[in-house]
């Protein structure tokens, strides 16, 4: 009613008059709202007709630090800590703006002036927990979260808070202490037995896991995190089938959403029920065109299935997304050579070497594909970078013998064929399927037969 008096005052310009009480009631009610321009107008006429409370002007200090008016906030709350210096919300907003400066020290000093004055502590302590979380201090911080917890059991913001702090130090072990600990307390917390089935999970030990996560959605059935991860556990454990009846049931849930598609996908693939893995696939891009993984997992499938038209397909799709990703080059390459595209796999292997990726296969990859367009000597080129990188590889020796010699350089083609022996003799079969001219000539034939004789 106060709320409707106040707007309707506003739209004709009349003033009525709102006791204390009210004021806050409506002041609260616009910044909970997120109506910061109404809030302040409310706390201005507030003033005019409360001109000594505390209280408004404790909330028009909260309105300037939401507008970021931070000397405005801190002007006026040092004259509000004259009137009243043990009040604990003077400590809190003083904290509030130390921390807004990135001064999360002396914020942690005014909210332990705070606790000295206040009665309801629980509310300090999880602010004091959240400085030293700016802090990087995740001992103090999960110190000051436990308070709270000691407090009011059913405090999850402050739980989730405190297993936050063991992951950071990867204390694992003992957030699972004190989650048994806790469930000792509260054995029906789904919550606290869905962070149990996460330390379990962390640490591999997956069927303690999943008797967790069980617990979790048996107290709440609809607890899709829950599901979530109780999937992602059988999957571990290779229970492909269960895995993805749970992921439907989240599906059911709540709306469907591209990770659980993929997740779906991914299990009936291992199960080698490709056309279902395509099927969960296609869903997890129409619900998310940039989810690249989608994209990828397609190409990979249809790759396997050897249908190279669709493969080819589906890699643009995650290239047009990801196009400095050398894996996703890698395989445009693959599929490319299956379609005999040889300037596609060309540009796919240089695109892998230009974004890092420069693994022996793509430079042999990328020789191999130059030499059969009868690029010699960018085979070359790219034979002489990967020596650099590897040396006394045999199938670079053996690939500079086939390429110096078809460049008629024959005195480094037989230099190379003899490190490439002594690396590995059995490799020179490599020639004859690349270079079988080469193969064939009678110095390098006599080469290889003079080797295997001295070496025998």
């Amino acid at each position: 009613m106060s709320l409707l008096k106040f707007e309707s005052m506003l739209k004709t310009n009349s003033v009525y008059f709102f006791d204390l009480v009210e004021f806050e009631e409506i002041i609260i009610h616009y910044i909970d709202a997120g109506k910061v321009s109404l809030a302040k107008k409310a706390v201005k006429l507030g003033l005019e007709q409360h001109p000594q409370s505390i209280d408004l002007k404790l909330l028009m200090v909260e309105l300037y630090l939401t507008d970021n008016e931070i000397d405005k906030a801190s002007k006026l709350l040092k004259s509000i800590e004259v009137l009243e210096p043990h009040n604990e919300e003077v400590f809190i907003q003083k904290a509030t703006i130390e921390s807004k400066r990135g001064s999360h020290k002396e914020a942690i000093i005014n909210l332990e002036k705070a606790l000295s004055f206040t009665d309801d502590k629980i509310d300090v302590w999880s602010l004091m927990g959240m400085e030293y979380l700016y802090l990087d201090d995740f001992e103090n911080a999960r110190l000051s979260f436990s308070k709270c917890i000691a407090v009011d059991y059913e405090d999850y913001s402050a739980l989730y808070n405190i297993v936050y702090c063991f992951d950071m130090e990867k204390q694992h072990e003992e957030a699972i202490i004190y989650l048994n600990s806790y469930l000792n307390k509260n054995p029906y917390c789904e919550v606290a037995w869905h962070q149990l089935g996460r330390q379990y999970f962390v640490l591999k030990l997956y069927k303690e896991a999943l008797t967790s996560f069980d617990y979790a959605v048996l107290i709440d059935e609809s607890f899709i995190g829950g599901y979530l991860e109780k999937a992602k556990t059988l999957e571990e454990l290779g229970n492909y089938q269960e895995a993805i009846d749970n992921y439907l049931i989240t599906l059911e849930l709540d709306d469907p959403t591209a990770f659980a598609f993929v997740r779906v996908g991914e299990c009936y693939e291992k199960l080698n029920k490709l056309d279902a893995a395509i099927s969960y696939y296609k869903k997890a891009v129409h619900e998310d065109p940039l989810l690249e993984k989608a994209w990828i997992l397609l190409t990979n499938v249809y790759f396997q299935q050897e249908n190279y038209q669709k493969a080819a397909y589906y890699i643009a799709k995650a290239l047009k997304i990801d196009e400095d990703n050398a894996l996703y080059w890698r395989r445009y390459s693959e599929i490319n050579l299956k379609l005999s595209f040889f300037e596609e796999a060309v540009s796919g292997f240089r695109n892998c070497l230009k974004l890092g990726d420069n693994s022996p296969e793509i430079y042999i990859g990328l020789t191999d594909v130059l030499s059969f367009l009868g690029e010699f000597d960018d085979a070359l080129h790219v034979l002489l970078d990967a020596r650099k990188v590897y040396k006394d590889f045999a199938e670079v020796e053996y690939r500079l013998v086939g390429l110096f010699f078809v460049l008629n350089k024959e005195k480094k083609a037989f230099t190379h064929l003899i490190n490439g022996m002594k690396i590995d003799y059995e490799y020179h079969t490599i020639l004859n399927e690349l270079y079988p001219t080469v193969y064939d000539h009678v110095e390098i034939q006599k080469l290889l037969t003079n080797f295997k004789k001295a070496t025998e």
